[in-house]
């Protein structure tokens, strides 16, 4: 796992898991207000025992809610898993009108975290992918799919392609089939599941002088920054130490803030575009600016552009 320390808090890739309850609202409005906190109750404490029994951590519950994080994707899914087999028998063993199902979703990728609490731009892809999912569904990113193991190659099936908000570009979205018959519905289609990764275009950026090639030998992410350490060093004034970053995706290129001030992105023919402690997708031409408006003339913007 990958942690860093700066003077905002600490980076670290994590996997981070969403989970609540579907349809509480209604829960509510049919149990009435004692009946519906008590069964909600049930289903949090249910997801957060999942989560600490599978090496989890729960950063903190919302009402029907649970945010939690997990150093691995492989055990985000085992409580995954875990939490939607115990909603399940609490199902088999409860009246109809106190059922509940829950819904997941997972994203695995760079956070900060700072006060007991997380932050960045895989925590808002986590959370909207949690949206995406239906009731009883486990829903996760491709990125997330990657870095899990080939035993769980038959418990995945890619379900759509989706633009999440926020995001330029669309997002393979794919489900963990938790239940044995649905698992073994699925085996004749799912041999395929884990696509070949599409050629993607080199990434060219160009800074007083400097080059960096993305996607040129095997080289996958840059770090842009104050320090000397950074792929890209930037004096000034508003720059943070390590600000940003560019990754290399299965199908697409990443900008990712982590700085203090902010990150510009102005793209050819778009709008500009503002960037703290989120991402964007690069496309065609542009400029980058750490820490102040993205300006073409400045001596401290980054040119950058994407190569057929």
């Amino acid at each position: 796992m990958l942690q860093h320390t700066n003077l905002m808090g600490t980076e670290q890739e994590l996997a981070i898991l969403f989970s609540d309850v579907v349809g509480s609202t209604q829960l509510y409005e049919k149990l009435g207000d004692d009946m519906a906190r008590e069964t909600v109750q049930q289903a949090v404490e249910q997801m957060k025992r999942a989560t600490t029994e599978n090496n989890g951590t729960v950063i903190k519950t919302m009402g029907d809610e649970v945010m939690a994080t997990f150093e691995n994707v492989q055990d985000a899914m085992l409580a995954a898993t875990a939490m939607q087999v115990m909603s399940h028998e609490s199902n088999e063993v409860s009246e109809r009108a106190v059922r509940v199902n829950i819904r997941i979703g997972c994203h695995y990728g760079h956070v900060v975290a700072e006060n007991n609490d997380v932050f960045g731009a895989a925590v808002h892809t986590a959370n909207r992918l949690t949206s995406q999912a239906k009731a009883s569904q486990i829903v996760i990113s491709a990125d997330s799919v990657e870095r899990l193991g080939a035993d769980w190659t038959e418990s995945l099936r890619q379900i759509c392609t989706v633009t999440l908000r926020g995001q330029s570009g669309e997002v393979a979205l794919y489900e963990v089939l938790w239940s044995h018959e649905d698992t073994i519905s699925m085996l004749p289609e799912i041999s395929n599941v884990m696509p070949a990764i599409p050629k993607v275009s080199k990434l060219r950026l160009r800074f007083q002088g400097q080059e960096v090639v993305l996607g040129e030998d095997k080289m996958r992410s840059v770090t842009m920054g104050r320090a000397d350490d950074n792929d890209v060093t930037i004096k000034g004034n508003l720059i943070s130490r390590l600000h940003a970053r560019i990754e290399l995706k299965r199908t697409h290129y990443e900008l990712i803030d982590q700085s203090t001030n902010g990150t510009f992105l102005h793209k050819d023919g778009q709008e500009d575009v503002y960037l703290r402690r989120d991402f964007a997708i690069l496309d065609g031409h542009g400029v980058i600016g750490l820490g102040r408006v993205a300006d073409a003339e400045s001596p401290l913007a980054i040119e950058y552009v994407l190569e057929d």
